[in-house]
């Protein structure tokens, strides 16, 4: 007879105490300052920070049973994990990544009226140039994001050694920057809304690639596409949008490409059954609390849409982990 254990609910229930120990540790600097001053002990920390010691202790804590910080003698150190990626400035650094996770916890919390109303419960506007401040956190965020996911990603793509990229729904123009700096002789232009836009300005500019990647205010539902393309990538874009919308802009793109020309899609994918790879499937209620339109789809559906848009030689697979995106390519006849 097999036994039932409750372990696997309790941590399910727990498991928000994690995610609210690490947002707030990088949050408050703790990384940051152990970075700095390691090791140290907790009133060393609470000083410098202007924390209650009592409550940093606690916090610190937390942070050696997840395995974020270590603790002897009761001086604390970051662990070589966190150093590497919650560290501000660091090589790896997730610190800003993260806070995208935080900034949509309390959409979490109102999960519930979403599958009553099957509406967002955030407008997506906020964060895409409705609210400057919420803007400009969201951009760097997913800067942070896509840099990291883009340093692995942009050498597994269809890139040619010269001539014209275009990026559609570019975000803070990482993909493009690292297509500039991957090659050469490529003249990268990249395409979102205005708010956004505006701040993918700025982070070209400080990476010296002003000059080979422009930036293009539009809205890619509407938006004419510059023609005469050697590649397209639409990367981290797609899961936001509704079928019928993403067929329009694959139709678009065709012809905005050369003959021969490559699409480039990265994003959250599942396989036909819409539920593996698991976090994929939890991604999807995560767009949709935050989206109008937010899902993600399966490989099987990019194929048919790519298809009904005019491309042959679809290809597409996951990326190795701890990457949870799928890579697709397919051509222009």
């Amino acid at each position: 007879m097999t036994t039932v254990r409750p372990d696997r609910i309790m941590n399910l229930a727990n498991a928000f105490y994690d995610s609210c120990v690490l947002f707030t540790a990088s949050d408050l600097g703790i990384f940051r300052q152990l970075a700095t001053t390691s090791p140290a002990d907790v009133a060393a920390v609470a000083a410098a920070l202007e924390l209650d010691p009592r409550a940093t202790r606690l916090l610190m804590d937390a942070c050696v049973a997840l395995g974020l910080l270590t603790q002897e003698g009761g001086a604390y150190c970051n662990t070589p994990e966190a150093a590497a990626f919650l560290v501000p400035g660091a090589a790896g650094d997730l610190s800003g990544a993260i806070r995208y996770n935080r900034d949509v916890y309390a959409a979490w919390g109102q999960l519930p009226e979403l599958v009553r109303s099957g509406q967002p419960v955030e407008a997506p506007a906020i964060h895409l140039g409705d609210d400057p401040a919420r803007t400009r956190a969201f951009v760097m965020a997913m800067h942070g994001r896509a840099m990291g996911i883009g340093r692995m990603v942009i050498p597994m793509l269809h890139l040619p050694e010269a001539g014209r990229l275009l990026d559609i729904g570019g975000g803070s123009g990482a993909y493009a920057i690292l297509a500039a700096e991957h090659r050469a002789g490529l003249a990268c232009t990249m395409m979102d809304l205005p708010g956004v836009v505006a701040i993918a300005a700025e982070l070209v500019e400080a990476a010296g690639l002003a000059d080979r990647v422009t930036c293009v205010p539009g809205d890619y539902h509407t938006a004419e596409f510059p023609p005469d393309n050697d590649v397209i990538n639409i990367l981290g874009v797609l899961h936001q949008e509704a079928p019928e919308a993403i067929i329009d802009v694959f139709k678009r793109a065709y012809a905005a490409l050369k003959p021969g020309g490559v699409i480039n899609v990265l994003d959250m994918m599942t396989d036909a059954t819409r539920s593996e790879p698991a976090f994929s499937a939890l991604f999807a209620v995560n767009m949709a609390l935050t989206t109008t339109n937010g899902w993600v789809f399966s490989d099987e559906d990019l194929a048919s849409w790519l298809a009904t848009a005019g491309f042959i030689d679809f290809e597409c697979r996951p990326l190795p982990p701890p990457m949870p995106h799928w890579l697709a390519t397919a051509r222009k006849a």
